[in-house]
């Protein structure tokens, strides 16, 4: 009987110790490149053309390459109050927009309202680059081309079919005995979503959230094509005006050191808000 609990107990410690090993090593993967990216920013110039191994300086460590990123064109702080501008304002008005398609999809009856959400999801499967000539010919139509506000536009419409479709989730999976009850209680139907249905489908909002700001943050295409004004650049299309540098050559030290400042807010974002980003999408996978 001994010897059975025994063996038992050393079952489980090998499972645990081999969970373990897997978790640190999935960790590791994950890790490496953002420790890889920071070493070889603190790298100096000369030193970061050289062959990558290994990867952290070997001649000490060096600024050069953020203050190198800092002189390129208008400065990287310019770049980067530009792409937190259109950022954040993608954030606000994805939330908003989806958290009232969501609710009324959810919620009320109006004529083709399936197929009208079916149309909206379908719109996920059209390739982003087949509809940038229609975008640039309707943002010139507007005023809007080479300006912060028509990119903000442009990022709100494709962020919409996911967004719309997690809300919608979110409200579906909140009972409607408790709109009930507060209606009853002659509650508004804005008061009903913002003060009783606001906080029970706020891992939805958070996940739309997270997902808006790491897109819009990290886009690229619709950037380099609809901005054409270098003082309006964002920070990843400055990433390839860094690469191409002077007579051709690539600063590798200024573009690591780009990409450890672009990938510091898509972490906080996505620690702030994980708990309720993993409740989201679960909610939404449920239904």
């Amino acid at each position: 009987m001994m010897s059975r609990r025994k063996m038992k107990l050393r079952r489980q410690r090998f499972q645990m110790t081999r969970r373990n090993m897997i978790g640190l090593f999935l960790a590791f993967l994950f890790l490496a490149p953002l420790a890889w990216s920071l070493l070889v920013s603190f790298k100096t110039s000369a030193e970061s053309r050289k062959p990558p191994l290994p990867p952290w300086p070997t001649t000490g460590f060096s600024t050069q390459s953020y203050q190198n990123l800092s002189d390129f064109g208008s400065g990287i702080w310019t770049y980067t109050g530009n792409s937190l501008t259109v950022s954040l304002a993608t954030v606000v008005l994805s939330v908003v927009v989806s958290l009232l398609a969501g609710y009324g999809f959810s919620r009320f009856h109006f004529p083709c309202k399936n197929a009208l959400f079916v149309l909206i999801i379908a719109t996920i499967m059209i390739p982003f680059q087949s509809v940038l000539t229609p975008l640039f010919v309707i943002l010139s139509k507007l005023g809007l081309q080479n300006t912060l506000t028509g990119i903000v536009c442009v990022y709100v419409t494709l962020q919409m079919p996911f967004s719309i479709f997690m809300m919608r989730n979110a409200f579906d999976a909140v009972p409607k005995e408790i709109e009930d009850a507060a209606r009853v209680d002659g509650a508004s139907v804005i008061k009903v979503l913002y003060r009783i249905m606001l906080p029970l489908v706020l891992p939805g909002v958070a996940t739309v959230a997270i997902f808006a700001f790491l897109a819009s943050w990290n886009e690229f295409l619709a950037a380099l094509i609809l901005l054409t004004d270098q003082q309006k650049y964002t920070l990843p299309v400055l990433m390839v005006a860094v690469r191409e540098g002077q007579y051709g050559t690539i600063d590798w030290g200024a573009v690591q050191a780009g990409v450890t400042l672009m990938m510091v807010p898509c972490l906080v974002v996505f620690l702030l808000l994980q708990r309720y980003y993993i409740r989201g999408l679960t909610a939404g996978a449920v239904k």
